[in-house]
């Protein structure tokens, strides 16, 4: 049976390293292990949350309930055909070192994905995205295995709901379901997608002529390295905000004060505005606010600079939103997870 552990704190297992505790925790390493938890005194009287890497998540308090730990590993093949091959993976494995197995494989579609932290359970619950591409573009298939319950069920693509930064899980199936596995589908011939942020220039600088989904990946590796920091060396969830989209009509009314801004065209006419290049109009890029700031480099990332608290990175972020809402009159959402 999986160990139950008393208060364990949580700042080694979230990349915002906030001091924080949960009441309990386990590790699992598969359905066995959930259906034996699932008997236990601790799950049926307690709250439950599921926990990969905590890579989007900031603790602002302590957990009062019990933390699942998802380990669950494996890679294999379920199907394959001449265009494509379908991976059944462990939804506690690491994302990024995922990637890397596909392009060791020559397996495609997820290169502009790499070096996103996290886990693969995690990547369909957020529909992860970067540089032209969305998870949801390769996904086929996941198994979930229902809090309530004790089911496993099969969710589809068209199950998922997906959406932007948005999936059913984060919707009306909200800590409802511990995911264990991931199918991919993936292609043996690729189509490159580099018309998105700096890549078609880094590769150039790169000299390579002729794309493969190797140097694609280093070259989102470096784009993301020069940007972004290592949460290791100074504590952060990546993009704390999603970038918002807004009618052609509030756009066009933008543009009169504000000539330079920038966006991309989506669905229906909308503008989906770099929520980055708003927090730098606000003059927000770089500057502190005790142990807490925003990165000097990176607009979206707050940094937990000095053993901040979750509360303080949670009056930034506020503190954020309601300038972008005073000068632009757009809502800024989070994209990271705060419990």
């Amino acid at each position: 049976m999986p160990q139950i552990i008393d208060n364990v704190s949580l700042r080694d297992h979230h990349t915002f390293a906030t001091e924080a505790a949960a009441r309990y925790a386990a590790t699992i390493l598969g359905v066995e292990d959930l259906l034996t938890l699932r008997a236990s005194q601790v799950w049926q009287d307690n709250p439950l949350l599921i926990l990969g890497s905590g890579s989007n998540t900031l603790f602002q308090n302590d957990f009062p309930g019990l933390i699942l730990f998802n380990r669950i590993q494996g890679i294999e093949i379920v199907k394959e055909s001449s265009e494509h091959i379908w991976l059944k993976v462990g939804a506690g494995e690491n994302w990024h070192e995922l990637v890397q197995y596909c392009i060791s494989h020559e397996y495609a579609g997820i290169e502009n994905l790499s070096l996103i932290p996290g886990t693969v359970g995690a990547a369909p619950i957020q529909n992860i995205g970067a540089y032209g591409v969305e998870l949801e573009s390769v996904f086929e298939e996941l198994t979930a295995f229902e809090l309530k319950s004790g089911k496993s069920i099969r969710f589809d693509h068209s199950d998922c709901n997906f959406g932007y930064r948005f999936s059913i899980f984060k919707g009306e199936c909200i800590n409802q379901f511990c995911i264990t596995d991931v199918t991919l589908r993936l292609n043996k011939h690729p189509t490159f997608h580099l018309d998105y942020g700096q890549i078609q220039d880094v590769l150039n600088e790169m000299g390579v002529i002729t794309p493969s989904i190797r140097s694609i990946s280093e070259a989102v590796i470096k784009i993301r390295q020069s940007k972004l920091p290592d949460p290791i060396q100074l504590p952060n969830a990546g993009s704390f905000f999603k970038n918002p989209v807004i009618s052609k009509e509030h756009f066009e009314k933008l543009l009169t004060s504000f000539p330079n801004i920038k966006y991309y065209p989506e669905k229906n006419n909308m503008k989906k505005i770099p929520a980055a290049w708003l927090i730098e109009q606000c003059g927000w890029r770089g500057k502190r606010s005790g142990r807490v700031g925003v990165h000097e480099k990176q607009a979206l990332v707050i940094i937990n600079y000095d053993h901040g608290s979750g509360s303080e990175i949670c009056n930034l972020a506020k503190a954020i939103q309601a300038d972008v809402k005073q000068k632009f009159d757009i809502e800024l959402f989070p994209e990271v997870c705060i419990l």
